[in-house]
């Protein structure tokens, strides 16, 4: 059995140790904190652990599948990618991610648009916030909603990490459009136009696809089925 297929899944194997057990309770008590304008300092690294969690364990499962490397699924260094492991999963050897056999993709100008937009509204000094604006600008070139290519099991859980790490870009949403939708009004604004002809969202024949709901299962619940991803 190879090495990526023992440790196919983050989420199964190392967080039952540490954390996925008590994340659903860390999930309430955040909603609590939340309700009285609190938020404590190891949930908040608790919840960055979780998400790093369910993003390794995607780029696991795309590099199993010959899809893309540990740093093409993750937009971040070698470097970068061992760091995080180290850090944070030290149970999981690093050479179940091939990192010898990888190079350093560099981003394209839509991801470095992308990257832009993040690194702006980043927590200033913050290298988590700095890092989490690589992984989320790579996964949001993907085709599925951004949470599923995240890895996550729902998009409350990517607005939690928007809210956390890029507070002022996520408190700009307040029409709770899709989130990939949004960042790239958000870059249009930037460059001042729009590619978007309608005279207001009301009356686009397209609303549903800015302001629909983002359901769906989980890619890692699809995976584990056994089910083709879309």
């Amino acid at each position: 059995m190879s090495g990526l297929r023992q440790n196919r899944s983050l989420w199964e194997t190392v967080i039952p140790r540490g954390l996925r057990m008590s994340f659903w309770s860390d999930e309430r008590r955040h909603s609590q904190s939340r309700s009285i304008g609190r938020r404590p300092i190891d949930l908040e690294t608790g919840f960055d652990q979780h998400v790093l969690a369910c993003v390794l364990s995607r780029a696991l499962e795309e590099a199993e599948a010959g899809e893309a490397t540990a740093t093409e699924a993750t937009g971040l260094s070698r470097a970068e990618l061992q760091g995080v492991l180290t850090r944070n999963f030290p149970a999981i050897a690093v050479n179940a991610f091939a990192l010898e056999e990888v190079t350093d993709r560099e981003p394209d100008m839509e991801e470095e648009l992308l990257r832009g937009l993040l690194f702006a509204h980043a927590r200033p000094g913050d290298p988590v916030s700095a890092r989490f604006a690589k992984i989320i600008a790579r996964r949001a070139l993907c085709n599925n909603h951004l949470w599923q290519d995240l890895g996550l099991f729902n998009r409350a859980a990517l607005s939690r990490l928007l809210a956390t790490h890029f507070p002022m870009l996520a408190a700009g949403n307040t029409k709770n459009m899709k989130w990939k939708k949004y960042f790239y009004r958000k870059l249009c604004e930037a460059e001042g136009f729009s590619l978007c002809a309608a005279p207001s969202c009301r009356e686009c024949n397209e609303f549903d696809s800015c302001f629909g709901p983002e359901e769906g299962e989980s890619l890692h619940a699809r995976t584990k089925n056994g089910l083709a991803l879309d």
